[in-house]
């Protein structure tokens, strides 16, 4: 960790334009430690946790202030909202809060709805705890519940217990936040969208946002977002910077959704205050996935102007209503989400130069860390699983493919995970339960360890090939047991030679051509990688191609320069029409009485309908319209994966040249169409290689 120095001058310094800092007047003190004093460390020197100060908990009517001598954490009573957090004796209040603001501070909520509800986008509940419970009190932790419960008499009370605890460590610096979700067996009906953590940081203080090693960037501030400052576009996340406070924003899109990342690559982001005397980081760590749904690829928020930065563990983002958490009358349910650990550190007086950077490389070691306790032996409540209680899964992978190799081959890098009993794939949009995932090794060799005692389906998908594997057969594990499942083969689907194929099956369309954005809309962060994050891609297809849709030669066009990303819409004054790509081929034979197999593996769709035509011929379609992902809008390159299977008859095509049309046949709005993965021209069966 960056240590924290003394903070005294910074606050002074900053106390005028801080928010009032929280009461510390207490009725009641519980004392279950030394007594906090100033901190006077040494920058860089982190004292041993038995030589920190206890922790304290000091309790009044309508608050909880919690510390231990590194970090203080206020909280309203019953309810449970996170109201002020000090580090280092510092500035008064890390969070932007405000008693008669609703979203301010640190907080709970969850989006809901109930079967036949007049509110189709639901309700907003930020489950204000009604018990408040000390759960343990030593010098050692002070973990505190705020509990809520269902209230029948009131038709909008979230159809859910709900216990939201807060830990606290001696000698953290940070706490750790976690919640237990209970739907019980007499209950009625309930959908859950989201579910998450919030927090609202001091605005004045908090001027840098890190998400990842290459998306780091001063950010405008919330009111830059606002009119006259900004103008919204095609939606209103999307604000255009015309007048922000500082110039170096002016003319670029703000939108939370250029943030988002894969669940597994989202451990740690979060917030640094650059220009303060002692610049200071607040980090969201996230040390398991376990909680989360959607499996590793599912892609949410994480921090965003505001400052805000959250830790989301359901929600729809990318993925749409399939992954909506639904409930029955009277269905038991409960789960654990958490916990998660925020993480604060600092730099010394009059940093040197690099120091933002050096701020993020120890949340990223101070998460590394995190994820090697995991899971947690400190939690107090018996629905947190232990260390015993669980159990792991190892066995090995193969890939057989005879038009590849003779031979079975290792599945290296495969993702390979276990979720609740479904089909293949369906872990992709399971929200319930819990997922555990791992890559397997060269060899093909994989161990999932640390898996709650439950059963479970193994699934995998293994970059490079189409398809979703899934074991046969159910797994239980017990609690400090192992399975050995030995081999697995794994056959992707395939019904003959491949006679051409566009992109790579990795469940993505970033191998594609990425256009640069319209200059009136770029944000500099995104001009070289990660180009899909620019806003309004999808009109540069337009531009590209003003009269003409694509055309794509087998054995000419080169993939990633010549098909675009996205199979959108083209604007045609105020309307938007259907778009045609096609894909010429050219055949040195065909077997007329054969069947032929196209394969089409989409990254993503909205609101889509395919049809497929050969030489001019029949056309074949896709099922019924499909995709709610609206991953086009949030700028993403992968949403849920969707397998498309054409059979081709080879009357069909010709000897020599050939041509296949794919329309996107919805033109409801310029956000409307697909990203393709793969796409892939099979031929008859033979002999395999």
């Amino acid at each position: 960790m960056v240590r924290p120095s003394s903070m005294a001058a910074a606050a002074a310094a900053a106390s005028a334009r801080s928010p009032p800092p929280f009461s510390f007047l207490l009725l009641l003190i519980i004392a279950v430690g030394a007594a906090s004093s100033p901190l006077l460390h040494l920058a860089g020197a982190t004292p041993p946790p038995e030589a920190a100060p206890g922790v304290t908990l000091h309790v009044d009517e309508d608050q909880v202030v919690v510390d231990n001598g590194v970090v203080e954490v206020a909280l309203s009573r019953p309810e449970g909202h996170i109201t002020g957090v000090r580090y280092d004796g510092g500035e008064p209040n890390l969070l932007q809060y405000n008693a008669s603001e609703g979203n301010s501070g640190g907080y709970w909520n969850v989006v809901w709805n109930y079967p036949g509800s007049d509110h189709p986008k639901g309700f907003m509940d930020r489950l204000d705890g009604t018990e408040f419970k000390i759960i343990s009190s030593s010098e050692e932790q002070v973990e505190l519940s705020f509990r809520s419960t269902y209230n029948s008499s009131r038709r909008n009370s979230v159809r859910l217990d709900v216990d939201k605890r807060l830990v606290m460590l001696r000698g953290s610096s940070g706490f750790y936040c976690y919640a237990i979700f209970d739907h019980a067996t007499d209950w009625p009906a309930l959908n859950i969208s989201v579910a998450r953590l919030v927090f609202k940081l001091n605005a004045d203080k908090f001027d840098y946002m890190a998400i990842s090693d290459d998306i780091q960037r001063y950010m405008p501030s919330a009111a830059d977002r606002d009119r006259p400052r900004g103008v919204p576009l095609d939606y209103k996340e999307a604000v255009l910077l015309v007048d922000p406070k500082e110039p170096q924003f002016k003319g670029e899109v703000d939108d939370k959704y250029q943030y988002t990342m894969d669940n597994n690559d989202n451990m740690v982001h979060g917030w640094i205050s650059s220009d303060h005397p002692n610049p200071m980081g607040f980090w969201v760590i996230t040390p398991s996935n376990e909680f989360k749904n959607g499996g590793p690829l599912k892609r949410e928020l994480t921090s965003h102007t505001g400052p805000t930065s959250l830790a989301v563990f359901l929600g729809p983002h990318y993925i749409g209503k399939d992954i909506v958490v639904k409930f029955e009358q009277g269905e038991y349910w409960k789960k654990v989400l958490g916990p998660v650990f925020v993480y604060l550190n600092s730099c010394p007086p009059k940093p040197e130069k690099g120091h933002l950077r050096a701020l993020w490389e120890d949340a990223k070691a101070q998460a590394q860390a995190e994820v090697s306790k995991w899971p947690y032996s400190f939690p107090e409540s018996p629905d947190f699983a232990k260390a015993h209680e669980r159990g792991s899964v190892t066995g090995r992978l193969l890939i057989r493919d005879r038009y590849v190799s003779n031979e079975d081959m290792p599945a290296e890098k495969a993702f390979i995970g276990l979720a609740s009993p479904g089909q293949p794939g369906s872990w992709a949009t399971e929200s319930k339960n819990y997922q555990f995932w791992t890559r397997a090794a060269p060899s093909g060799n994989f161990s999932i360890g640390n898996v709650r005692e439950g059963v479970y389906n193994l699934y995998a998908w293994v970059p490079g090939f189409l398809g979703d594997y899934m074991y046969s057969s159910r797994l239980t594990v017990a609690p400090g047991c192992t399975i050995s499942i030995g081999d697995l083969v794994f056959e992707p689907p395939r019904s003959g030679p491949t006679l051409w194929e566009i992109g790579v099956p990795d469940r993505t369309a970033a191998e594609f051509y990425i256009p640069d954005p319209d200059p009136k809309y770029s944000s500099w962060l995104f001009l070289g990688k990660d180009r899909y994050r620019q806003y309004g891609l999808w009109e540069r297809y337009s531009v590209l191609y003003p009269e003409k849709d694509l055309v794509f030669t087998v054995g000419k066009s080169n993939h990633s320069k010549d098909w675009f990303f996205a199979h959108v819409t083209r604007k045609v004054g105020d309307r938007y029409v259907p778009t045609t790509w096609q894909i010429r081929f050219s055949l040195d034979h065909v077997v007329a009485g054969g069947n032929y197999t196209l394969r089409i593996a989409l990254a993503a769709a909205q609101n889509s309908s395919l049809q497929v035509q050969v030489n001019g011929g029949a056309a074949f379609a896709s099922p019924a319209q499909f995709g709610d992902g609206n991953a086009i809008a949030r700028h993403g390159v992968r949403g849920l994966q969707w397998s498309l299977e054409f059979g081709i008859e080879g009357c069909l095509l010709l000897q020599g040249d050939n041509a296949i049309n794919i329309t996107q046949r919805v033109a409801s709005s310029q956000f409307v169409g697909v990203m393709y993965d793969y796409i892939r021209l099979e031929g008859p069966p033979t002999h395999s290689v």
